[in-house]
This record gives structure tokens, sequence and C-alpha cells, in this order.
């Protein structure tokens, strides 16, 4: 059932939804101004507070700006400001170019109407035009008064000395000449570091209340200026006014005042009612804004809580297009306040992506992607333009050579050398340049991945066993598994994504996150194998404690002979082999290693002792992953401007390496450094950088590939379009497209080339990607006082995949650079990646509400709508999932991964029966139907017929249309306290004052 609309909602619906070309109203900045003595002098107009988003007051002391807090107000003042719109005066779309004009006609205006006697129009204009004294200022900073000494003595003239207002008119002055009002603004004002918290494009909006003694009754106007004009001082910043709300009245009310100031102020700073003073035509408009406000506003009871108390502004700030989408149509306005399909309850999955719709023609989504990313390819590299992206391109080609360097010694051990670290080099930098380059998405990063070190050692064994030549059956695999990613593209068949939704992608990410941080620990646990602690050891033993190295044996002189290498590299003395080596080697001054070189042996003790070389590695790895983390929440600290912790941030991780690089090189400890190939050549001498296609395997063996191959082409779409789909979510504010068909084209290509030249094969790397894009998101560089800095997008460009691949390729010859680096502390990157991709997964949320308490889990939106057992029970499923996906990854069934990850699919899809479409809904993302697109038509017709009255999001209590509103008639607001020292009394109050009216 829909509720009845009250007849200020329909005003407003009517303002809010006319159909204009103008731009959108611009942001304002609102200043309260009240009429005050300043150090015992006369009266001054001082700056009181000022809204950007929040409050902000100017402290007792006077000296410092309070921390932004949320306004609250009176139930009362709003009432009042109310009638104040009713009864004063309202000009809107006044033509004027300066403050005196305006003043000129507000009284111009009052005296016609009634509203101001005639004779009271210069002390009013005296007051009006006042100096304005602003909070960025000194308090005793002359320069404000130097008006010169007449204006001095003509403002004494017609100041009470007892109460410092103004009580005669001044004559033979101009405002002008006392209150020095000009059009430019002040070197003040141009100094005020606060106009970086402003957007471009503000407007002022200035409030001016107090009391004076000379009216008996308040002096009340509203003006909207035709143009927005700068009148000079009248602001703290120097942005044009547009707005003036002035209440001048009696003396004995200056709180009432006050509070109808910050009720104005507030209310301009409040994105529905500042639309709505924009567009309003006349003053019903803004009493319909002011109606509005008030049936959103909540009240708290005043026993209950203290109004002096702050209310920090909150994390997330809840997004006013609910209410201005309910009065702009209502058609997308569900009755608990929630959008069709609203992007965090899971909506429709990736059905409605149009990279994602099928062609049906030969190449079709391949030639879409082409033309929806042909355009920005020229922006791709001049959007790099940013100090951010050197950040992200240092972070991520640290991450890039690690992985290079470590799956390439894995895949050396798995292939006897066939392929090892070299190779892996090559190949990540001529597949990932090319890609970065020219694919659909250059956000993402190719790299090996586990699946296909583990096909490699396979392939290798069965190739060795079998007598086959392993690169040629490799080159012919890799040519099938291209062929078949073509027909793929060419099909169209990257539309399947669409049916990867949550479920699937959530499982698919956190493994690999789980993958990184396991092989991490597994790494710093080898080192603990190699350097073992030395336990037990007590420094007082100390001297009980040697190694010597003694000559050989003379048996094992002919050992030490037959050596190829000669003693001449450590020793500057030549040694005749042919003599006896006691008598030409000093064996006690040879190191550990050189004395076993040349076969001398070592006796003592203490010939096994090795220093804390593991405890030292743990230190960097922990120390570099806790520095990255903080380095990177550092931008939310309050320490420093905002430009040096957002510069911090950005280069969080290259600073935690160059922090502790440095401590490594400080305590001198022989930790485990990051080893490059210096020389450019195939890790083994039986191979070259060609492989020739036939010869040496029989010519069955070139159509037996492609049923091996059958299998790398599930693996490589699987990992290409699972990760493509995590890094083009729409919580990433992607704007330039994606390109699921030119990807997988380009993946395919490349993979031609890599099984000629036998490189490994490269495909999208989800945890790297993801801490690309993390590393290039962009957020508000203005943002208001108190409000959290809103995400705006990821920087998308392929200059930094393109610049990592590049400096990949060349390592080789920066291998004298790289190898002061602690692989410990790549290590640490390693955990900070593999960690930080497990933000915002909605699973890791849901897997810490199983050590909550329900009283303190957080307010998720699915836990107000589905029970928490089901919740529970999705948990446990995704678990088990994961379970089986790391137990089958870890033997060696580990080549049918890719096949298991599609299982995932069918596991989502066996849900529907278990799970209602409303608990997926908000779960999980609804997996897309032929008949979606004509459900969403007719729910959307239904929405028309009728009007929504939106609940607030937060009530606990179910709509029902039994349910009484109580409407409050304004019309007995006329006569309010702060206006007449009469009240009325029970005997006047209107009887039908709490009349109920029943909603339908």
């Amino acid at each position: 059932m829909l509720r009845d609309v009250s007849p200020a909602a329909e005003r407003i619906r009517f303002i809010l939804g006319e159909d204009d070309d103008s731009p959108a109203p611009p942001q304002l900045f609102t200043e309260l101004d009240e009429l005050l003595s300043v150090d015992g002098q006369e009266m001054e107009w001082k700056e009181t507070a000022r809204w950007l988003k929040f409050e902000e007051k100017v402290e007792q002391g006077g000296e410092r700006w309070s921390k932004p807090h949320v306004a609250t107000l009176s139930l009362h003042s709003l009432f009042e400001l109310r009638t104040c719109i009713e009864k004063g005066t309202i000009l809107l779309d006044l033509e004027a170019n300066s403050l005196p004009q305006v003043v000129e006609k507000i009284l111009d205006n009052q005296i016609e109407t009634g509203l101001l006697k005639a004779e009271l129009k210069d002390k009013v204009t005296y007051t009006l035009l006042r100096k304005h004294r602003h909070q960025t200022k000194k308090s005793n900073l002359r320069s404000l008064a130097d008006i010169g000494k007449t204006v001095s003595s003509a403002s004494r003239m017609f100041t009470s000395p007892d109460n410092g207002s103004p009580t005669m008119s001044p004559r033979n002055l101009t405002s002008s000449s006392l209150n020095d009002i000009s059009d430019k603004p002040d070197k003040d004002q141009l100094k005020n570091k606060f106009m970086k918290k402003i957007p471009r494009d503000a407007e002022a909006s200035n409030v001016l209340v107090g009391e004076v003694d000379f009216l008996e009754t308040p002096f009340i106007a509203f003006v909207r200026l035709q143009q927005a004009v700068m009148f000079g001082a009248l602001t703290e910043v120097p942005v044009p006014t547009r707005f003036l709300f002035i209440l001048l009245g009696p003396k004995g009310k200056a709180k009432s005042y006050h509070e109808i100031g910050r009720s104005i102020a507030t209310l301009m700073s409040d994105e529905v009612f500042h639309d709505i003073a924009y567009k309003a035509k006349d003053r019903q408009d803004l009493i319909a804004g002011i109606d509005e406000f008030l049936d959103e506003v909540i009240v708290l009871p005043p026993g209950e809580w203290d109004p002096a108390i702050r209310i920090e502004p909150p994390k997330s700030i809840p997004s006013s297009d609910k209410r201005k989408n309910m009065y702009a149509g209502g058609e997308n306005v569900q009755m608990n306040g929630d959008t069709l399909h609203d992007e965090g309850h899971g909506g429709g999955g990736h059905g409605d992506c149009p990279e994602l719709k099928r062609t049906g023609r030969f190449c079709g989504g391949l030639v879409e992607d082409i033309k929806r990313k042909a355009p920005y390819f020229a922006s791709d590299f001049y959007d790099a333009l940013s100090i951010q992206s050197l950040s992200a391109m240092l972070f991520i080609y640290l991450g890039t050579v690690t992985n290079a360097i470590t799956f390439g010694g894995l895949l050396g051990d798995a292939t006897e050398n066939m392929q090892g670290v070299l190779e892996s080099f090559l190949g990540t930098a001529i597949s990932g340049a090319v890609f970065c380059l020219l694919a659909g998405q250059p956000l993402i990063i190719l790299s090996s991945t586990g699946p296909v070190l583990v096909f490699e050692r396979l392939l290798f064994n069965f190739s060795r066993d079998n007598g086959f030549d392993y690169l040629e059956f490799r080159l012919w695999i890799g040519l099938w598994s291209a062929f078949l990613c073509l027909v793929l593209v060419a099909t169209d068949a990257s539309s399947l994504v669409k049916y990867f939704t949550r479920f699937t992608e959530e499982g698919f990410a956190c493994l690999i996150s789980f993958i990184f941080i396991y092989d991490a620990f597994k790494k710093m646990i080898k080192f603990a194998d190699y350097y073992p602690i030395n336990t037990h050891f007590k420094v007082g033993d100390v001297t009980l404690f040697s190694c010597t190295c003694l000559p050989p044996d003379p048996a094992n002189i002919s050992l030490f002979n037959g050596t190829t290498e000669s003693p001449l590299d450590f020793f500057s003395t030549t040694i005749d082999m042919d003599m006896d080596h006691n008598n030409t080697i000093n064996w006690s001054t040879l190191t550990k290693k050189e004395c076993l070189k040349y076969g001398g042996n070592l006796v003592g003790n203490n010939c096994k002792y090795i220093p804390d070389i593991t405890l030292m590695s743990f230190i960097l790895f922990f120390g570099t992953y806790a520095c990255s983390m903080a380095l990177k929440k550092f931008k939310t600290s309050r320490y420093f401007p905002t430009t040096a912790r957002k510069l911090i941030s950005d280069f969080a991780i290259i600073l935690s390496i160059l922090i502790f690089c440095g401590i490594d090189a400080l305590v001198g400890v022989d930790t485990p450094k990051l080893l490059v190939p210096s020389e450019f050549k195939p890790t083994s001498p039986h191979r070259g950088w060609f492989v020739p296609p036939f010869g040496g395997n029989p010519w069955w063996v070139y159509l037996a590939a492609s049923l091996p191959a059958l299998l790398v082409t599930i693996l490589i779409f699987m990992d290409q379009q699972i990760t493509a789909v995590i890094v083009n979510r729409k919580e990433h504010k992607l704007k330039k497209g994606a390109g699921y068909h030119l990807d997988l084209f380009w993946v395919a290509v490349l993979m031609i080339v890599c099984s000629f030249m036998a490189l490994p094969w490269y495909v999208a790397a989800t945890v790297i990607s993801i801490a690309h894009i993390d590393s290039l998101k962009m957020e508000t560089e203005t943002s208001a006082p108190g409000e959290q800095p809103k995400f705006l997008g990821v920087r998308e460009q392929r200059v930094t995949g393109v610049m990592v691949f590049i400096l990949t390729g060349v390592s080789v010859f920066m291998a004298p650079i790289l190898k002061f680096i602690p692989m410990p502390v790549l290590y640490g990157v390693f955990l900070y990646m593999g960690v930080a991709s497990l933000n915002g997964v909605q699973f890791m949320d849901r897997l810490k509400l199983l050590l909550m308490p329900a009283k303190h889990q957080p307010d998720f939106i699915y836990l107000r709508h589905v029970p928490l057992r089901r919740v529970h029970l999705f948990t446990f499923i995704q678990i088990l999932c994961l379970a089986l996906l790391w137990i089958l990854k870890s033997t060696v069934a580990a080549i049918i991964f890719p096949v298991m990850i599609l299982a995932l699919v069918a596991v989502r899809k066996a849900m529907d029966y278990l799970f209602s479409q409303h608990d997926l809904g908000f779960l999980d993302d609804v997996i897309p139907e032929k008949d979606k697109k004509k459900k969403e038509d007719e729910k959307k017709k239904k929405k028309k017929k009728g009007s929504v009255d939106s609940d607030n999001e937060d009530s606990d209590t179910p709509y029902s249309e039994k349910v009484p509103s109580i409407k409050i008639p304004m019309d007995i607001m006329e006569k309010e306290p702060f206006l007449s020292d009469s009240k009325p009394s029970d005997r006047e109050k209107p009887f039908t004052f709490l009349e109920r009216h029943t909603s339908c």
C-alpha cells in the first residue's frame, strides 16, 4: 500500500522534478555572523559559525574553530524559522551588484509593505553595513578598523554609551565609507587556507542575525540574487554570495535569534533544501522545503540526551539521492527506501553490463570492445600524469619482480631449467607490456599462476618418461589452446561471465589471497630451516667455541688438482698445482665457503654456527607488512597536512621497503637478498630462443596435443575472466568500460608468442591486479571539514602497467642495485598484497560474524533483511567450497583446479533451491534470467501508477496502513515567542491542533 502525499511533498516534487537544462546547483558555503560588541567597543558583525557540510563553531575563547560536528537544532527554532519565511520579506532573483544596493532594495520593499517605518531606514542601513570581523583575523588587528579617524568618531557619535548599539542616523556618511564595502576580496580572504576545502564553483550564503534597541518588531529578509556577487569582506573566504538571510530583532532574545540563524544555515547545507532554495519561485516553495525538512528531522527527548554534546560526523554519510529521487519521480523507490537493484544489495549480477551482451555476430563482442576502448586510447596515456602513478608503478614493479623470480625458480626446478628465472623475466616483460598497451582493461596485471606451474611439471614428466621433446610438445599445446581461446572470442563466449556471481568471484579471490599469504609464510619458514636459530646459546661460553680450516687430506689432493677453477680468484700469489698446498696456501685465512671449495676441512664446535639470520628475516618480514599497512592508513590520521598524508599513503609500500632495506644494511646481518640474472641467455644451454614446430616428435603428437590444450584453455579462460570481473566491479567506478573479449584475444596471441619462444604462459593475476587497482584509487581533493573524502574511481590508464613490465625486462641490467633488497622484505610485500586484497570482501565480513555476539555485529544491510542463521549457512557453504579447492590445489589433482572453479557456478545455481531469491539478492548477486528485463519493466510500471513516501531506512517498524500520521497545521504558528511576549492560552489554541489523519 502507498501512503498519501502531503501538499508540501507534491509541491517539492513539482520543483525538483522539473526538467531543465540548467547545471546542478553549486555547493554552498554558509557563514553565520552575529551583531556583537567586540572588545567593549562599537557593534560589529562577528563570525560565530560556518557550514560547508557540517557545523563549525568559534570556540568561546575565540582563538580557534571547533571540530566539525552534526548540527543539532531545537524543533522550536525550526518552527520560528518557518514563521520568519512566512512573514518576512522574500526577494528571489534580485538584481544587485553590491551589498549597499541589496540593503537598499530590501529596505525599500519593507517600507512599501509596511513592515518597517521609513524613519528607521538609516539606522537599519548603518547596522547592516557594519564591518565584519572573521575568525581568521586577530582580535587586536588594528587594520580591521583602519577606516580613518572620521569614521571612528562618527561611529561613536551614533552609538549609545550603554549598550553600544546604534541610536542615531549617521549623517553625511555613506555606508561604503563607514564599512569599507568593496567588490574585491581582501588579503586575509586570499590567504585563507580554508579555501582548499571549498569546491571551485562554490557560492556563499550569508546569515546575519542580531539584536538592536531601535526595533520593536523583527526585521526579516531572505534574498536570492540573480547572479552570485563578490561582496568583498562580507564572507570569510573569497566566494561570491548568492543568498542572504537577515534577522534583526528587539533586545532580549539574542539566544532565539542565534538558534534561528543556525537553523537556516543548517537548512542551506542540506542537499534537498539547497536545491529547493535555488529553484524556488515564491515564498510557498521555501515553506514547502522547510516542511519537507521537518518531515525528515529526528527529535531526541530532552531528558535523555545532552544538547551540549557534539555529535561526530559519521564515517559514511547517507546519500540524499533517495529523498531527491522520491520527489523527482519515485518509480525506482521502494517502501523501505531502497532502490531497485541497488548495487549494495547484489542486484542483477553482471547481466546488465553492456560489455557482456551477446551480439550473435562473428567476433561481434571483439568489435564492440574495440569501438568502446578506441576513443579512450589517447587519454589512457595523459591520464597517468600524476605522482600517484609513479608510486603505483614502483609498488607493482617490486611485486611483479618478486613473483617472476619465485615462479621462475619453481619452474626451473620442475622442468630441469628448460624454463627458468630469465625466461620468467623475459616472458613477463613481453606479455605484460603488450597486454597493458593494447588490451581492453590495462589495469589487469599478467603473471604466471599456480595451476600453470602444476601443468608444466606434469607435462615435463610425461614428455621425459615417454621420450617426447618437451618444448615442441608444449608448443603445440600452446597453439591449440590459443586457437580455442580465439574461437571463444569469435563466438562471444565471454558473455558467460555474467553467470559469475559474487559467490564465485569471492571464492576465487579469497583462495588466491590465501595462497599469497600462505606462500609468504612458507618462504619464511624455509629460511628457518636453512638458517636454524642457535638455541641454548650462552654468552658466557663464547670462549669455548672455535672453527678452523685445515689442509685437505693427502687422499683428497688428486680431487683438488682436478678442479676446473683456479684459486687465483681469491689470492694474489701464484699457486702451482703440482706444489705442496700446505706450503702455498694459508688455510687459516680462508672463509668457510673458500675452505670447502678447495677441499679443506672445517674443525671445531662452532663451524655450524649461523648468526640470527632467521630472527632478523622475520623482523624485516613483519616490519615491512606492518609498516605498509600503517602508512597506507596514514591518509586518515590526524598528523601532518592533507597533502603530506596523501603523499605518504600513496608511497606507503615504497617507503616501507626503503625503511627496512636501510635497517637491514644498518644491522649488517647477512640476510638472503634478491638475486636477478645478470646475463641475457637461456637458463639451459640445451635450448635456444626459438622452438622449431616440427622434427622432435611423431606427427600424431601434434593432434594429440589438443586434448591437454582443452584443459589449459579452461584454465586460461577461468583465471582471466574471473580476475577481469573482479577488476571491473561496479564499486570500482570504472568509466572507460571493460573489454572481456579483447583481453582474451591478446592473451591468446601472447600465448602463441610465448610458446614459440619457450617462455611461460601468462594470464591475469588476481591479487596483483587488485593491488594495482587499490594503488590507483582516487578521492575528492576538496572535502568539507568532517566529511570523509569521496571515492571517485580509479585512475584508468596504460602507463603504469606498461612501465612496470618494461622495468621488469631491464631488471637484468639492474642486478647490482636490486641485490641490496632482502627477500624477507619482498615477502612482507606479498603478505600485504594478500591481506589488502581481502579488504571489502563480503565473505570476510560474514566470517567475522561467526565469532561475534548478535548485539556487537556491525549494521550490514543484509543483516537487516536476512535471518542470521541463513547468513551463517551461506558462509558455511562458502567455507566448505573454499576448503575443497584448497585441498585440491595442494595435491596432484591441482591440474583440474580450473574445472573446479567452474563447478562453483553450478554450486551457486544449486543454492537457488536452498535460499530464497530475496535472501540471495542481499547475500549474493541474482543470476540473470531470460525474462529478467521483462520483470523489471513490469515492476517499474507498477511503481509509476502510484506515489511513494519513503520511510526512514533505519526504521525498525514495518509500514502498516493502519498507523495514523499526525500533522501539525502551520497556521497556528503565526504568533511565536520571539515575535511577541504574549503566548496563546489553552483556550485560544485550535481544537484540532493534533488532529489525526488516516493514511491510506
